[in-house]
């Protein structure tokens, strides 16, 4: 499976100021896709927008969003950070309890109502009803000139309407005067009904609505916190090694430079303490380094000359010298960063059905409130009872529940799978993660080690002396695990130069040495042309069952000369990877291009269900597609550039992190530490976001279809209604927080 994304060319990303509910991002949403040639998306647990367009206009765009009623800037890596609105909430949240405390104390309990305690309660409840409900006053405001009504409009009209009502009760009614009480009931009886005022309504609903908003945009930014930490991990300056002219030749001094001017091939002295600036090779100097926060490792890695390094990671001793090999936006840590933002800006199909919702749900409501006011005016008790019933309607309705549902899962199940080193690519990449049933494993390099080690050879007589240098210098110009093996088995032999040397991917590598036409590879494709085989290599080179070992056989002018084998232990937690899968109820297929005898081999080993051998690098295309067509839903697991084609065909394609990065491109999941054993985790943690998110839609579905229709019928006191509503949000976003919680384990739970 690959992700898809709009036909134009190019993708920006706008910081959006203002937006307070769903209704917000999906109006903002609407307005930028009204610009010819635009596709948007907008999340409002990111507070971000996407946009992709041939050639995007961003001060165009700006000027849409703020035509919304909103403010937006373009998102960039140093756009500054956004005002705390979690310490001024904290604050007005505060303030807002301490006015609002005595005020239902004193509304809701006749004992303590003192001679003209109705006019101590308004002095208390005006500021919280004012000062404390401004930013839904503002923001009703401010969306009311636009033609448009958002959650803020809801609770401003509630918290003013309540305001109002108890003003004309104190002023004009009978509630003002000396001696009166009144008890507050959660569930009124009509005839229980009498001349009250709902201070305490306006100052608590304002106070609840607060905490929970608090409460919402403090659990956003934790669930946000993982994608910060990668964020961070960059550095804003290196230290490089310049080359300045001397007495004698050349000399060498540490100068520090912006990373933005960091080069590639620059060379970056690292402290002990300090990050590494970016990826690259170790030049001089061994150390031990932290990469807990690239690939969750949390074992410290030992570097040494030659050894690559991953820029955001820590040096925990020793002088380093590393010479940059990848800068900027193509570093292991921007590209980490990159998939997860994107991850967390998708939608899950379901929530765009939300998001249509939210679109149309708070002009609905006003309009239900309206209905329900007049209607209770009509056939109901009294004009307090119509009161309660339309305020709790405005107030009750949460669209904000159904916007965060999949945002704020997104947020803490990709955060968590970073620091875990599982990248997921985003809500399709989980949906489609649910329906597998069967994960296909390649052998080498995957379930094996990749190092093959040399067993033992057949050689032609005749050719002994020359058959390892011409095996060995053939094979030097291949990057293949066995080529490689092969090299380091007879590194001390006589090597040849090779002329038009070509590997034909999967099966061999040939060119010309000394005049001669050299062949290397499998049995099957060096018999595709004229072969000579002597009578003693005969039974050797048409044995096809091989057991444990892969065989390379060498061909020259089209005469056997001899061949190889070699063999490949499966890693050590290959055994309980397959078990954890086998747990999960899936099955597991081998699909290598290595013969049947050695596939079999290992596939016995690790209790692997079925096995699909000799399979060439284009072919696995077709037996991923294969198994679709039988039926299986297919997870494919992969780290070579051989793979990425079919980690693309498969339903859910998992890259090896360790491994290229057109495997990593490919696919939905990427697992950074490039270890088999996080397939299941990887996999469980796909489930358990998902699950999420399906959690959090059928609770704020279920929360509205349920609490709106009593709202309506009168039977909710205001109050009440005013927390039921904040609570929903933050029931929400506290259920997708318990994903910061998941664990890596053996069996993937």
């Amino acid at each position: 499976m690959s992700l898809t994304t709009p036909d134009s060319s190019h993708s920006i990303q706008l910081d959006i100021e203002g937006m307070t509910c769903a209704s917000c991002a999906q109006r903002v949403e609407k307005g930028l896709n009204t610009v010819p040639g635009v596709t948007a998306t907008v999340n409002y647990a990111t507070e971000k927008a996407t946009i992709w367009a041939a050639e995007p206009d961003v001060s165009a765009l700006v000027e849409q969003v703020e035509k919304s009623g909103y403010k937006a800037r373009a998102h960039s890596a140093d756009s500054p950070p956004k005002p705390d609105r979690v310490a001024a909430l904290r604050r007005r949240v505060l303030i807002s309890s301490i006015f609002t405390l005595p005020v239902v104390v004193l509304s809701m309990v006749p004992l303590v109502q003192f001679p003209g305690w109705q006019w101590v309660v308004l002095a208390l409840a005006l500021p919280v009803a004012t000062w404390g409900a401004w930013p839904f006053h503002r923001s009703a405001w401010v969306n009311a000139k636009h033609g448009q009504a958002t959650m803020d409009t809801l609770v401003s009209i509630g918290v003013l309407a309540a305001t109002l009502w108890s003003l004309y009760a104190l002023i004009l009614g009978g509630a003002g005067e000396i001696g009166m009480t009144m008890s507050m009931h959660l569930f009124a009886p009509p005839d229980q009904i009498g001349n009250e005022i709902y201070l305490e309504v306006a100052a608590a609903v304002t106070t609840f609505i607060l905490l929970g908003r608090y409460l919402e945009t403090r659990a956003k930014r934790d669930a946000g916190k993982a994608l910060a930490s990668l964020l961070e991990a960059g550095v804003a300056e290196a230290r490089v090694i310049r080359e300045i002219p001397g007495p004698e030749g050349t000399i060498d001094i540490e100068t520090v430079v912006p990373i933005d001017q960091l080069l590639v091939g620059s060379r970056c002295v690292v402290r002990p303490g300090d990050r590494i600036p970016t990826d690259g090779i170790v030049l001089e100097g061994s150390s031990a380094v932290d990469q807990s926060l690239v690939t969750g490792e949390s074992v410290p890695v030992e570097v040494q000359p030659g050894t690559s390094v991953i820029g955001g990671t820590i040096n925990s001793h020793g002088r380093l010298v590393v010479e940059a090999s990848r800068v900027g936006a193509d570093t292991h840590l921007a590209r980490m960063a990159t998939i997860v933002e994107r991850a967390q800006n998708g939608k899950a199909r379901a929530q765009r059905l939300a998001d249509q919702i939210s679109g149309v749900f708070v002009p609905i409501v006003i309009v239900l409130s309206i209905l329900t006011l007049i209607g209770w005016l009509i056939f109901g008790p009294s004009a307090e009872w119509a009161f309660r019933a339309s305020v709790a309607t405005l107030i009750i309705a949460c669209p904000c529940a159904l916007g965060l549902a999949t945002p704020t899962a997104l947020l803490a199940g990709t955060g968590r799978g970073a620091e875990l080193g599982i990248l997921l690519s985003g809500p399709e990449a989980l949906e489609a993660s649910r329906h597998v049933d069967t994960v296909v494993l390649d052998k080498t390099g995957t379930l094996t080690t990749g190092s093959m080690s040399v067993s033992h050879s057949v050689v032609d007589t005749e050719h002994e002396d020359e058959f390892w240098s011409y095996l060995v210098s053939l094979e030097s110009t291949s990057s293949h695990p066995i080529a490689q093996a092969l090299v380091a088995h007879a590194e001390h032999v006589r090597s040849y130069p090779v002329e038009g040397a070509s590997a034909d991917a999967g099966f061999g590598v040939q060119g010309t040495i000394e005049g001669r036409s050299v062949r290397v590879g499998r049995s099957t494709w060096l018999s595709e042309g004229q072969l000579s085989v002597p009578q003693h290599l005969t039974d050797a080179f048409n044995d096809q069952r091989l057991d444990a070992y892969t065989a390379v056989w060498l061909a020259v002018d089209g005469e056997l000369w001899g061949g190889v084998y070699l063999s490949d232990e499966p890693k050590p937690q290959a055994a309980a990877t397959i078990a954890a899968l086998h747990a999960r109820n899936l099955q597991v297929v081998l699909l290598t291009g290595d013969s049947q005898g050695p596939a079999e081999h290992v596939a016995g080993q690790l209790g692997i269900d079925r096995v699909i051998a000799g399979v060439s690098p284009e072919g696995k295309v077709d037996a991923v597609s294969a198994l679709q067509d039988e039926g299986h839903r297919v997870a494919m697991v992969g780290d070579g550039i051989n793979d990425a084609p079919a980690l693309a065909t498969a339903n859910v394609g998992i890259a090896l992190g360790s491994g290229t990065d057109q495997a990593m491109s490919a696919g939905d999941i990427t697992i950074t530490r490039g270890d088999i054993e996080q397939v299941p985790t990887a996999l469980a943690l796909a489930s358990k976001t998902l699950g999420t998110i399906r959690g959090n839609l059928f609770w704020a579905f279920a929360y509205n279809v349920v609490a709106i229709p009593l709202a309506v019928g009168g039977v909710l006191n205001p109050l009440i209604a005013g927390a039921a509503m904040a609570f929903s949000s933050v029931f929400v976003v506290t259920n997708s927080l318990r994903l910061r919680r998941f664990r890596a384990t053996t069996a993937g739970a």
